[in-house]
């Protein structure tokens, strides 16, 4: 029974106590007295599974988007550099812009 981190984040706490009970590892010891968090975490850590959910960015090309955010990001070091105030916050907008619009992507 491969179990995602996915499945057991929506399952109950005495759901997670049965799938505990069944594991014969260190982390899920004392179950039968663990909140859900704790509970879904040891069994994560016991099944050897990532205790964290994955994001995919839908609509846009997130490779092309970071290397447009890295190219402003040299731009940005070299206005710096030479204390141009204007294109500096033209450049800091600009690189805002582009991580909302991933972070706004992600589902």
């Amino acid at each position: 029974m491969a179990l995602t981190y996915d499945e057991l984040k929506k399952m109950s706490a005495a759901e997670l106590k049965g799938v505990a009970e069944g594991i014969d590892h260190d982390a899920v010891h004392g179950y039968s007295t663990m909140h859900k968090e704790d509970l879904v975490k040891a069994i994560c850590t016991a099944l050897d599974i990532e205790a964290h959910e994955h994001h995919q960015v839908v609509g846009i090309d997130k490779g092309a988007v970071k290397k447009r955010i890295r190219e402003l990001k040299m731009e940005r070091d070299k206005a710096l550099e030479e204390n141009n105030k204007s294109e500096l916050k033209r450049l800091r907008r600009k690189i805002h812009t582009l991580k909302r619009k991933l972070r706004r992507a992600m589902v």
